[in-house]
């Protein structure tokens, strides 16, 4: 999967990007890494960002933090990206592979869901200990799912999780299509879902904060785009958008 994106993403570089003798923003593209929970804000940046630049196509790519940190590390094209956590974007900062110091531009924690009319009865965190109960949350390679297993830890769930998926868009999806009782996402992707989920708050999870952090690529073929991409994320205007979705303002961050 890491590779078949990586070449898809050469060929968007080889074959969208515009020439050396043309006006700058002229058929341009500004492809984007980012964490899967970052999709809805993200999409409507990009909307913005077009709207602005009539020429300029923002092509956005969202997976799991780790995932896409690994992609960066071993030369996938693209111009910016943004993670989840601090330790998969160390990873790419000590490959050498950011042009900057990475920018923290939003926080989040986590939270139950489960579906809407909560059919399995979970109504508190600790119901996840109950037999007949399947939840899921995220690999631990994610940092969703990292952070999902220092809560369930740290409130000594001994349940197994049902599943452990690959980013925390598969946890909800499962959640929201009634495969799951429940599920742990981040308190943005429980807004993104509306009506469709419930939430049940989690104890101690206010005091785990995963911190978002993006920057330009070392390698981006458009370098002056990508650090407008990384002004607009930090802008009043992406704030606010990314206070819409859920996420918390990146001075909640310790």
């Amino acid at each position: 999967m890491r590779r078949a994106l990586a070449a898809a993403l050469l060929l968007c570089v080889a074959g969208c990007g515009g020439t050396t003798n043309a006006p700058p923003d002229s058929g341009r593209t500004l492809t984007v890494l980012a964490a899967a929970s970052l999709t809805e804000p993200f999409t409507a940046l990009a909307e913005d960002f077009e709207a602005e630049r009539t020429t300029v196509q923002v092509r956005l790519a969202f997976d799991s933090s780790a995932t896409l940190a690994g992609q960066v590390v071993q030369g996938a094209p693209a111009d910016v990206l943004a993670t989840a956590d601090d330790r998969t974007m160390a990873e790419v900062v000590a490959a050498g592979a950011t042009a900057v110091e990475p920018s923290l531009f939003a926080t989040n924690t986590m939270v139950l869901v489960v579906p809407a009319g909560n059919p399995a009865g979970v109504d508190t965190f600790a119901d996840l200990d109950r037999g007949d109960v399947a939840y899921v949350t995220c690999a631990d390679s994610a940092p969703c799912g990292a952070l999902g297993q220092s809560l369930l830890d740290a409130n000594g769930i001994e349940n197994e999780p049902s599943s452990l998926e690959v980013d925390v868009k598969a946890v909800l999806n499962k959640v929201v299509l009634d495969e799951a009782d429940a599920g742990l996402v981040y308190a943005s992707d429980a807004v993104a879902a509306g009506d469709a989920v419930e939430t049940v708050p989690i104890p101690g999870s206010e005091a785990r904060v995963n911190r978002y952090l993006l920057a330009p690529l070392r390698r981006s073929a458009q370098p002056d785009l990508a650090r407008a991409w990384v002004d607009l994320v930090l802008s009043g205007p992406g704030q606010a958008v990314l206070r819409d979705a859920g996420f918390g303002d990146r001075g909640r961050a310790p």
